[in-house]
């Protein structure tokens, strides 16, 4: 803890120094938490009991090994989309009990005033490894202009670029731009932070190992810090607002924001950005409601506790050979498991807002993300067992694991159940009830297909009952036409994904070990050849599922699995044209998968995307980035 916060008193008028240390902390949740997260477990087990009797009723009992397998496996990821399902109920109820069903850290975050207290100091950190530097220290320049603006001397907050990066020629790159930002910084202060560069020699342990190092060379100089990701963007009043939470927080080690995706002109991004923002409140509006002081740490866009961090926070080495063993690769999830053992409370502001981050903009990029966090979160089938951790931290960890065991699940349902209904004739649980003649099936079809579509439905529906939500997507005729546009993409994009995941799923367990190099950020066009190359799985697949169907000369099974086999068969050219950042374009222009950050854009955003020549917001002309004016000689013309 700092001298600041050593001689002075929070704002809620107790000593720091009858703060008690962690040790002293409750590690257990509120006795309310327990009613709360029971009605998250319930619910979705009951569902599936009463899926699993409506198919038994429906159907019969099954004959034979292959019935059977297809009834259990149904049964399986039908509980599980009950699961995923019930998330959207619980996060509407929640949102409708309004602040009685937020945390006082949350109400809290309301009134909070976003200035310097002067009692604290905080490191803002980008972790970089080979990335494009230019593009990294605009982002700072926005961040650091946007402390500025938000009051202060500057001396509160610090900025950090923690490079990893190997590449001489690329470090280069880092070292020339933050000679460039620190020339910036000179002339346009006071009040600006100050900015420090480190390159590590030793990348141990990755993003990881990077963050520890900073902890245990400059930890001693903050109490908190921000932790960033290379594509990261924050307001100045957000990390000023975040740091007085701490502050006012002492039982609090780590504070994780909800950031959306954003700043990128594909038409696979801006569908998703879109995707994102409708789809995710109610289910992150859930999540904060059952956690409470339990929750998880997503490694970027949150406020830490340095010292609390640096004691606690230090990752084991999993027995064995990777992928399984070795160095944990998600590792944010794990540290914050590893505060909240200490008795540190992990909280999550749902609706803090000024966080942003940038996704892969094509779907090849994606599904490589996909690859590497499934690899991960298989490793964490060796954390779960980790002494100590509390039951909260255990069901976050496998809540991610069964997020990708929940694929190939589905995978073999839909093969077992084509290769049923071509033997029998009849779609049975392939067609969930829907194609079934009597009352069981027809309820069974009922209960299925809402299990399916609440998400969405409810989500939509959410955002069409309040006037300002519906101006943040553009209103309700662009909401209603992006929402089924993008269903539509869903339809074909499904297949494609539960598929891939499913393999990443097979080749972890089998020994594949995946790279983790640097991410491509930028706007990217998908050639033919490499979207044919690296999809080429999608295709066998679908080629095989079209000959299958062919065989079976079956024309209601061939017209029900058609939009699999559609799918899979158009993966390559799925890639190619929502690579295309023309469409993207097009598509904002038309009003199509517009967002809040299209509609009513951040200050911080549109200076960022100036500062890249991105398109400036709709009815304004383009203003030249405050960093590039002042860069430009007075004598300039």
């Amino acid at each position: 803890m700092s001298q600041r916060l050593a001689s002075n008193r929070l704002s809620h008028d107790a000593p720091v120094a009858d703060i008690p240390g962690p040790a002293e902390f409750s590690s257990r949740a509120p006795r309310s938490y327990l009613a709360r997260r029971l009605m998250l477990a319930l619910p979705p087990l009951a569902l599936g009991g009463v899926v699993t009797a409506l198919a038994l009723a429906a159907y019969g009992t099954p004959s034979g090994l292959l019935g059977g397998l297809v009834l259990v496996l149904f049964a399986l990821v039908m509980t599980w989309q009950a699961f995923v399902a019930w998330q959207y109920v619980y996060g509407l109820v929640a949102t409708a009990f309004g602040d009685r069903a937020k945390s006082a850290l949350e109400r809290r975050s309301l009134t909070v005033p976003a200035e310097a207290s002067g009692l604290s100091r905080t490191a803002a950190l980008v972790a970089i490894h080979a990335e494009d530097a230019v593009a990294v220290f605009a982002a700072l320049r926005v961040m650091a202009r946007s402390l500025q603006r938000a009051g202060g001397n500057g001396g509160d907050i610090d900025i950090f670029v923690l490079s990893d990066t190997r590449d001489g020629a690329i470090a280069a790159v880092e070292e020339h731009e933050f000679r460039r930002i620190e020339d910036w910084t000179r002339r346009n202060g006071p009040g600006l932070p100050r900015v420090r560069y480190r390159r590590r020699q030793d990348n141990v342990g990755r993003k990881a190992g990077n963050i520890a190092e900073f902890c245990k060379t400059y930890g001693a100089e903050y109490d908190f810090m921000i932790v960033l990701d290379a594509d990261s963007l924050m307001t100045g009043s957000a990390m000023r607002r975040l740091a007085r939470l701490m502050e006012e927080s002492p039982r609090v080690g780590l504070i994780q924001t909800v950031s959306y995706a954003t700043g990128r002109d594909t038409l696979f991004a801006r569908i998703q950005q879109f995707a994102v923002r409708l789809y995710a409140p109610l289910a992150i509006r859930c999540l904060e409601t059952w956690q409470g002081p339990d929750g998880s740490y997503w490694g970027h866009n949150a406020i830490v506790r340095v010292a609390a961090f640096a004691d606690n926070a230090e990752l084991p080495v999993l027995p064995g050979k990777a992928p399984l063993g070795g160095e944990i690769l998600c590792h944010d999830i794990v540290e914050g498991a590893l505060l909240r053992r200490a008795g540190w409370e992990v909280c999550l502001l749902p609706e803090m807002g000024g966080t942003w981050e940038e996704m892969p903009t094509n779907l090849v990029d994606l599904l490589g993300r996909e690859r590497r966090w499934c690899q991960g979160n298989m490793q964490h089938l060796r954390v779960t067992a980790m002494p100590g951790l509390r039951p909260a931290s255990r069901w976050h960890l496998i809540v991610g694991i069964l997020s990708y065991m929940a694929c190939p699940l589905w995978v073999l349902f839909l093969g077992l159940a084509t290769l049923q209904a071509a033997r029998t004739g009849d779609l049975g649980l392939l067609g969930y009830g829907l194609t079934g003649s009597n009352a069981a099936a027809h309820a069974l079809g009922a209960l299925v297909v809402t299990i399916l579509a609440l998400p969405k439905l409810l989500s939509l529906g959410h955002v069409l009952v309040s006037a300002e939500r519906r101006a943040a997507f553009g209103g309700t005729a662009s909401l209603l036409k992006s929402a089924a546009l993008e269903q539509l993409v869903w339809v074909l994009l499904w297949p494609v994904m539960t598929l891939f995941a499913a393999g990443a799923v097979a080749t972890t367990f089998i020994g594949r070990v995946v790279r983790w190099d640097a991410q491509v950020r930028d706007d990217r066009r998908v050639p033919w050849a490499e979207a044919a190359r690296l999809q080429v799985d999608t295709l066998v697949a679908g080629a095989l599922l079209v000959a299958g169907l062919l065989y079976a000369g079956n024309p209601w099974l061939a017209l029900w699995m058609a939009p699999v086999a559609l799918g899979l068969l158009s993966s390559p050219a799925q890639s190619v044209l929502t690579s295309s950042t023309r469409l993207g374009r097009r598509s904002q222009a038309r009003g199509l998968f517009l967002t809040v950050d299209d509609t009513a854009r951040a200050p911080e955003l549109t200076a960022l995307a100036q500062s890249r020549g991105g398109a400036p917001e709709p009815g304004r002309e383009r203003l030249q980035p405050a960093w590039i004016a002042d860069e430009v000689p007075a004598s300039s013309t």
